[in-house]
């Protein structure tokens, strides 16, 4: 233990609260895998970093309000009244700033009929009379009354990264007073936030006049007689009981009765495998990267049982001649370095045939005839991790293979979609199989991460990855059974599998010619656009720092400060879009990032990854990442081109056929996820706007507005409605739509109820999508894929909110999903029977992109649409827009 007693006491609400706030302009960014908001709970991993490294201490508890009702509220009915809702995008991460509390080995701790300060009060007594520094970490000023000699307030600023440390010479030295005096300054004035009302008429600069000269509000009563005569001692006099109230609701509790004590607030630091989970489960993939580099040691070995396997090589291959007839199924694994299976290196395989096993580190074996029938006899059932990969890795060694009979990866993922991982040993482990290793205690992470040089230890592990997929099939694939889910496997993740790995070989054609000239061009805009910004400040400085920016627009062109930050002023984008306006200036720099953006990221980053020897970029779509069953496209993230921006959309112009006289063509769903919810929650007026064929934001837009025609409906009426429409999909709150239209929390709260009064049905189904998920502890899509919701239940209000949002979108997204999965396969067989020479090339969440020769369009633009119509039967009718062009940016 370290020689100084050191304690850390932190306001949990009050810093979460400023956590959200301080990134609430970043809301949609910050969310997980799951769909769970996270800027809450990133502000607070960032404050806790900071300040455990400015304070180093032994003893850490973080206190939380255990309720809206304390003994303040029986002393003044109406305390804290005036506050509005906590957002239920913040309150769902309450929880989960717990979660990353206890990853941290931090106690935290609320109490009935206490707030946070009356803890917080309580144990920084304590730590006084016990000889400990302490620091009080908080977003209220209320608590610098703590600080004394002993005990700092850290008062975090406009965010959570920066404080104002509060010790008694900061507060004599900002007030003119004591900290003990804040408490009565508090009662004169009263309190805003926390509703409570000081004496009328008095502000901060009068409380602290009269208690520079009367020392407390008992001071002042006492020689009340010695002020003149005024409208202030009128006030003082009239509400001299309110005045004594709110001292005493003002007052921080340091005697309340605690249940821990400041031995149970120890803290030997941070637990490393916890972390690392909960920063996978938030997707904060920085703070696993910092975790990464960090911890290089060698994790533990476990033991597992020896496995007896033959060492192939050039001089023994030809031994091992398999009767086809015979083998009635393979288990195999190919190893490869590397997250990109389309480039990483090809170091070894295992196969399981009977109760054989064989393995090898030369993956050119795999050729011989003899090993080569093995995985492209249609006769032989194929066993494996990760099909897509396997498909791929297989094919850059002119290897087809041709059936797969069980995926590990995808059969895991289906029968639980949130709890996955593309590390075997981890997988099997959710499976309670532990006789096989993670990949991470083999090969090492980081920058030690290397194949073993003895055969034995890494053909053993191969090896019992391919044991791991041999056992597991049996139970795994019952539980389908169970779950009714095989048609599921079988008929759409299975085969889609195949479809994905055909596409991401076939690749889309880049023109790197026209990238480059992009590139020409948007340098030259670039610089127009830096020479306009220098006219506009009236001299050349560093557009690229943040504090030569800040001086700038708020010392030399005096716009007003918005956030301050431990080097200066912030020039952040949320910081120059409340600037818009006031100076043509903030207009040139935010276009200027823009266009820089997009420079760096999609025209020299589509540069990087496009591969000279096709000149194609071979995209990965992950298909067991998502809770939804929705595709994710990585390596380079084709799904993610941006159109909003003009500059933004021309990048599509460098995506083109692959040869000439061929055409890009495009057929997208839309509006399939509304669609969905008409047919699911059987909604009259939403499937009667649909089957008119009506224009469903602008239907919205009438409703929601009271108008009485189409032709009333504006653009901003219509993409309020649009907003209100998918947000509804998404389970918003009037929090999160007021954010997204800029509207006020009331506005956003009235909107929703119109809606639902306009489309009964969507009430009714999400009420009953709860409260069967509470009675299955599931959701599931139309084909049955499913999502479990084990918070569904929870006694907590936050947790069970954020599971009851997931069991309403989920259904609708996941099935929207589905529908698009069920396309690309059937268009996939239909391009093959009808021996087309076009090819699908992407699917960009609900449209697929294909080229084809100029001759086979028409044949496309009636084929095409049939099949996505027909990938379902829905209430209501899908709808399918075409369209091509001689690139991906004419084809829209």
């Amino acid at each position: 233990m370290k020689e100084n007693k050191k304690l850390l006491l932190i306001d949990g609400n009050s810093v979460a609260f400023r956590a959200f706030f301080a990134l609430h302009q970043s809301l949609e960014r910050f969310v997980n895998h799951n769909g769970l908001h996270t800027n809450a709970v990133y502000g607070f991993k960032t404050m806790l970093d900071n300040i455990i490294e400015s304070v180093n201490p032994t003893h850490v508890l973080v206190a939380f309000d255990a309720g809206r009702k304390t003994f303040r509220n029986e002393k003044y009915a109406d305390y804290k009244g005036g506050r509005a809702k906590t957002p239920t995008e913040l309150s769902e991460q309450f929880p989960y700033v717990k979660k990353l509390l206890e990853a941290y080995g931090m106690k935290y701790y609320e109490l009935q009929n206490y707030e946070a300060d009356d803890i917080i009060g309580t144990l920084a007594k304590q730590g006084e009379e016990q000889d400990f520094e302490t620091t009080i970490v908080t977003g209220d000023r209320d608590l610098t009354q703590l600080a004394t000699e002993k005990t700092t307030v850290a008062v975090t600023q406009k965010g959570v990264t920066e404080v104002e440390r509060y010790t008694p010479k900061h507060v004599e030295a900002k007030y003119g007073l004591s900290p003990a005096q804040i408490i009565d300054m508090k009662g004169l004035v009263g309190d805003n936030s926390d509703n409570y009302p000081g004496v009328a008429k008095v502000g901060e600069k009068t409380a602290i006049k009269l208690l520079k000269q009367f020392k407390s509000i008992e001071g002042i009563y006492e020689n009340i007689d010695e002020l003149k005569k005024s409208k202030m001692k009128e006030h003082l006099i009239e509400d001299k009981e309110i005045a004594f109230m709110c001292k005493d609701l003002a007052r921080i509790r340091c005697d309340v009765p605690l249940e821990v004590e400041l031995t149970d607030t120890v803290w030997n630091g941070s637990e490393h495998q916890k972390l690392v989970e909960f920063f996978q489960e938030m997707d904060f993939k920085r703070f696993l990267e910092k975790i990464s580099a960090a911890t290089q040691d060698d994790p533990a070995q476990k033991i597992i049982e020896d496995i007896k396997f033959t060492a192939l090589t050039k001089d023994n291959v030809n031994q091992f001649n398999f009767d086809a007839e015979a083998v009635e199924g393979v288990s195999f694994y190919l190893e490869m370095m590397g997250d990109n299976y389309h480039t990483a290196p090809l170091v070894g395989f295992a196969f399981n045939v009977g109760t054989k096993y064989f393995a090898s580190r030369d993956t050119e074996l795999l050729k011989y005839p003899n090993l080569r029938k093995l995985l492209e006899n249609e006769n032989i059932d194929v066993d494996l991790f990760d099909g897509k990969r396997t498909f791929v890795g297989l094919n850059r060694l002119g290897i087809h293979l041709t059936d797969i009979r069980f995926d590990l990866l995808l059969v895991s993922y289906l029968l639980d979609t949130s709890d996955n991982s593309n590390d075997l040993g981890k997988l099997a482990q959710q499976h309670d199989y532990t006789e096989v290793l993670e990949d991470e205690q083999v090969y090492g992470k980081g920058a030690k991460i290397k194949i073993p040089e003895n055969d034995a230890e890494y053909y053993s592990h191969l090896c019992n990855k391919v044991r791991t997929i041999k056992k597991l099939r049996t139970p795994l694939m019952k539980k389908l059974e169970t779950n009714k889910q095989e048609e599921l496997y079988i008929k759409i993740e299975r085969p889609l599998a195949i479809v994905l790995a055909e596409m991401e070989i076939d690749g889309i054609t880049v023109d790197t010619q026209r990238l480059e000239e992009m590139g020409s061009e948007f340098k030259e805009r670039i610089s127009e656009i830096k020479q306009t910004i220098y006219q506009e400040a009236g001299e050349k400085f560093n557009l690229n720092s943040p504090k030569q920016l800040g001086v700038i627009l708020f010392e030399k062109m005096k716009l007003p400060v918005i956030k301050k930050t431990k080097t200066g002023y912030s020039t952040a984008v949320s910081v120059l879009e409340k600037l818009r306006g006031m100076a043509p200036i903030i207009d040139n720099i935010l276009k200027y990032r823009q266009i820089a953006k997009i420079q760096s990221t999609y025209i020299e980053g589509l540069l990087k990854v496009t591969f000279e020897k096709d000149s194609k970029v071979h995209t990965r779509y992950t298909q067991t990442l998502t809770s939804t069953g929705r595709l994710s496209s990585v390596d380079p993230n084709l799904q993610n081109i941006p159109i909003r921006l003009a500059e933004g959309k021309k990048i599509r112009q460098a995506f083109i056929p692959q040869k000439t006289g061929w055409q890009i063509f495009s057929s997208d769903y839309s509006q399939i996820e509304l669609r969905v919810l008409a047919h699911i929650s059987h909604d009259a007026n939403m499937q009667k706007a649909f089957a008119e064929g009506q224009d469903i934001h602008a239907n919205t837009a009438m409703n929601i507005f009271e108008l009485d025609s189409p032709a009333d409906v504006t653009s901003n009426m219509r993409r309020q409605a649009k907003a209100v429409n998918f947000g509804i999909v998404y389970g918003i709150s009037d929090y999160g739509l007021a954010q997204n239209i800029g509207i006020t929390r009331k506005q956003a709260k009235l909107f929703i109820e119109k809606y639902f009064k306009i489309f009964p049905g969507v009430k009714e189904y999400m009420e009953k999508i709860v409260i069967s998920a509470r009675e299955k502890g599931y959701v599931e899509t139309l084909f049955k894929r499913r999502r479990y919701l084990p918070d569904i239940s929870s006694r907590n209000y936050n947790i069970r909110s954020f599971a009851e949002r997931t069991a309403m979108n989920t259904p609708i997204q996941g099935s929207a999903a589905d529908i698009i999965k069920v396309a690309m396969i059937n268009m996939q067989k239909m391009l093959k029977e009808k021996k087309l020479e076009a090819r699908m090339l992407l699917q960009v969440h609900d449209e697929l992109i294909f080229e084809a020769p100029s001759k086979e369009i028409p044949i496309l633009e009636e084929v095409v649409p049939q099949v996505m119509d027909a990938a379902v039967s829905l209430d209501i009718p899908l709808k399918v827009e075409s369209s091509y062009g001689k690139t991906w940016f004419d084809a829209k």
